[in-house]
């Protein structure tokens, strides 16, 4: 093809057809530009096409993850919450009289189920690789793609009460209990020891004790409305699992 071209060029130059050689010339040159700028274009395509089929790869498996941990949020919650209907049994029947106690075993039940510290820690993985390999660009979404980079504070909002309550029951109320209750695995025996002194539970420190948990488990529960950190927590991660759904794609 470029032998040809050069026979064309080399006869007009040898018929002194200089102005259509001139033309010929910018019209080769301009199907040269045109041959070049289509390639690239080709090119781009391919490159848009292969970013595109990893984008919904990253995506597929980002949507799953965050499935994974909504559903393990919504489990902790479920134990946050009969942990915290027991504090509240508790705190409606303070101040306890020993000889009034009508049901020791429904006592034993929620000094039992009150004892429990749970913390949400999910799965981070895919999220963690975008942000630390810098591959977060690949999410062609604006809202999804700041969600994810906001998503490490929202959490870590969210863990701050969780922590918070987990390291006061440790630190100063898992002591109280050990030395006042029973820790085995069946509910009843939790008051039934008979070296137990009951008389504990009329105490100022146990009514202390009971507020205290009431008042951590509230600050988790009790945040799902409003402003709450617990209620942006479960929208962030609702709108990252609606915006990454791989059937939003096709």
């Amino acid at each position: 093809m470029i032998q040809f071209f050069r026979k064309i060029r080399q006869r007009l130059l040898n018929e002194n057809k200089f102005t259509k050689y001139l033309l010929y010339a910018i019209g080769e040159i301009f199907l040269v530009v045109i041959g070049i700028l289509l390639a690239l274009q080709i090119n781009n395509w391919t490159d848009l096409r292969k970013q595109k089929q990893k984008e919904k790869f990253i995506l597929r498996d980002l949507h799953q993850e965050f499935v994974f941990n909504r559903k393990l949020l919504d489990s902790i919650m479920t134990y946050h919450k009969r942990t915290i209907k027991s504090a509240e049994y508790l705190k409606s029947r303070l101040p306890i009289n020993v000889n009034r106690i009508d049901n020791l075993d429904s006592l034993s039940y929620h000094l039992f189920t009150v004892s429990f510290a749970y913390t949400y820690n999910p799965s981070t993985g895919i999220i963690n690789s975008l942000l630390n390999n810098s591959t977060i660009e690949i999410i062609s979404n604006n809202e999804l793609r700041q969600l994810l980079i906001g998503w490490k504070d929202i959490l870590s909002d969210y863990q701050e009460e969780e922590i918070r309550a987990s390291e006061n029951y440790l630190n100063h109320l898992k002591p109280f209990e050990k030395e006042h209750f029973k820790y085995s695995l069946d509910y009843k025996e939790v008051l039934s020891d008979p070296r137990i002194d009951l008389t504990f539970l009329e105490t100022l420190a146990f009514d202390n004790y009971v507020l205290d948990r009431h008042n951590d488990l509230n600050n988790i529960v009790n945040s799902a409305t409003g402003t709450g950190e617990l209620n942006h927590i479960t929208k962030t991660m609702d709108r990252i699992i609606q915006l990454s759904d791989p059937k939003s794609l096709d």
